[in-house]
């Protein structure tokens, strides 16, 4: 090869290396720093492009690569929005929120946004403040307390919401999830025509959820579809809410208890479509093998678990799995699980967890017999919830006792007497709110002097409050009204109510039924009828058998 070919080689190598070196310089850089580094090229180069221009003006701090070229009226650096405090609380698990683009979801959105700009301009001026027990509220300038997060009730994930004025928008976006799928299947849904998120009972499970405190469902059947939908949307949102917040679960969030494997499965698939939202479903059954859901269980950590009571003992006790950081705990058909060995399971089954979760169940049996299994897992405050208009609804685990006496002494001896059990009755932590309710012709003097002497304080008249009688603190206090202020008193704060003469009318009756003990499970109705009432034996045995009590035999027979 000749020299001169020999140095044309040489410099076309060398342009390729420097060609190769430029090409690695350039992809080293961000496409803004090429920019930069080209546009100083071309400046020290002097070609520099028209729109440049001679512009020499200095960088600032508001414009540190010089892109304003001098100009305060650069609308490229407007500042992004913030989003307000609202909006973050409602973020997405895993950050889905592409699907609140889509159809009907975007729509609900749009309506769920209008709510809340009216409701921050209601709360707008509000001041947060801590009060004596502990509570976040809120002061407006009118001088309203309301309670917005309170400590304690259960376990340490708090249940009520600040914003409690709407559901959030991931709320929203599961029941639409939900719905979809429901209709894709052909699910039967009660109310074709509205969709999950207008459902009026499922709004107000909404609110007694963030008051925090357990619920009771007395609408007489198990579980439908609607509350189902409802019931895990919540609990989903609320897992969202707290892992954006920073908190982790190792054990499942929510607990449902079924009691049949046909139930677990209609619950397993109803939670299905939160599964693209991050959220794991797993349903435990008899109906597959012990081996197979050890290993399933193993390869997963699912935030809810549907389970049937003697499954998952097997499950807990081969420590398979661990269920002590359950948060919400949902009982569902007290009928068939009231019946065999099913108490003593989910007795036990509670007593694995850990801590106060929030408790819902469902009374679908209206029985007296079922009434130890609701005390044993409702044990604080309950808010009863039912749509039911009827004597049974209202008045479940309420006990109704009807006594025959054969005189008016013995109906006051009786009275007292039950009261003194009641008394001595160690189940009870705290003493119970007793009211009397007499004839009008009933010897008031003589009762109030015989409870006295027994060292009960004594309260009278139909504007007497619980406060005003809390000064007993070994035995509890009696308030005594008569017939004619049943109507005008507050009966809803009262677990026992004693009629030792039954004067009142049968209305009355029921009345005081529906209307007595609504946020406890503790509910005692104690009636005394003699002879003269015979007439009324047939309208009180009625009301018993309609709602599951035992009807004495000398009740038959007055």
């Amino acid at each position: 090869m000749a020299k001169g070919d020999d140095a044309k080689m040489k410099k076309r190598n060398k342009a390729n290396r420097k060609k190769i070196e430029k090409r690695d310089s350039k992809a080293s850089v961000s496409t803004r720093v090429a920019a930069i580094i080209a546009s100083k090229k071309r400046r020290k180069s002097g070609k520099r492009r028209m729109c440049e221009g001679m512009c020499f003006s200095l960088p600032t701090p508001d414009d540190p690569f010089n892109d304003m070229h001098g100009k305060q009226d650069f609308k490229g650096m407007e500042p992004k929005k913030k989003r307000s405090s609202k909006e973050d609380k409602s973020g997405l698990v895993n950050g889905k929120d592409a699907a609140l683009r889509k159809g009907t979801q975007a729509r609900n959105v749009t309506k769920l946004n209008q709510l809340e700009v009216d409701l921050k301009d209601e709360q707008r001026g509000s001041v947060i403040s801590i009060n004596d027990l502990g509570q976040k509220c809120l002061v407006d300038p009118e001088g309203k307390v309301q309670v917005i997060e309170k400590e304690g009730n259960h376990g340490q994930h708090g249940w009520a919401f600040e914003n409690s004025n709407c559901p959030s928008k991931f709320l929203i976006m599961c029941l639409n999830s939900i719905e979809s799928a429901l209709r894709q299947d052909g699910t039967h849904i009660s109310e074709e025509d509205k969709p999950l998120f207008v459902n009026a009972w499922g709004v107000e499970f909404w609110k007694c959820y963030s008051a925090g405190k357990d619920i009771l469902e007395t609408s007489g059947a198990s579980s439908s579809v609607e509350q189902i939908a409802w019931m895990v949307s919540i609990a989903a949102d609320t897992i969202a809410r707290k892992e954006k917040e920073g908190l982790t679960f190792a054990s499942p969030f929510l607990l449902f208890l079924v009691p049949s494997q046909e139930k677990a499965v209609k619950v397993r698939s109803i939670c299905k479509p939160l599964k693209a939202l991050g959220i794991h479903t797993v349903s435990i059954h008899p109906g597959a093998s012990l081996d197979h859901q050890i290993q399933g269980l193993k390869s997963c950590e699912p935030e809810f678990l549907v389970s049937t009571p003697e499954r998952l003992l097997e499950l807990v006790n081969s420590k398979a799995i661990d269920i002590s950081g359950v948060s919400l705990l949902v009982v569902d058909g007290l009928k068939p699980l009231s019946n065999g060995g099913f108490p003593d399971m989910i007795k036990t089954i509670r007593q694995s967890i850990l801590g106060n979760p929030l408790t819902v169940v469902f009374d679908d049996c209206f029985s007296h017999a079922s009434v130890p299994l609701v005390q044993n897992l409702l044990l604080g405050s309950t808010y009863r919830l039912s749509l039911n208009d009827t004597i049974t609804s209202p008045s479940s685990c309420i006990i109704q006792s009807v006594n025959v006496c054969a005189s008016e002494e013995e109906k006051l001896s009786k009275g007292i007497q039950i009261l003194d059990e009641v008394n001595c009755n160690k189940l009870y932590s705290q003493p119970l709110k007793v009211l009397y309710i007499l004839g009008k012709d009933s010897k008031f003097r003589e009762m109030a002097t015989a409870l006295k002497i027994k060292g009960y304080s004594i309260s009278t008249g139909s504007s007497c409050t619980i406060s005003n009688f809390k000064n007993s603190k070994m035995k509890p206090s009696v308030s005594i009204i008569d017939v004619d202020q049943i109507s005008t008193a507050n009966l809803e704060e009262y677990e026992i109510v004693i009629i030792p003469s039954f004067v009142l009318p049968i209305d009355s009756y029921v009345h005081v039924l529906t209307r007595m003990a609504r946020h406890t499970i503790n509910g005692m109705l104690h009636s005394f009828v003699t002879k003269e009432n015979s007439a009324l034996a047939g309208l009180l045995i009625e009301i018993l058998e309609q709602c599951g009590q035992a009807v004495p035999e000398a009740l038959r027979h007055l």
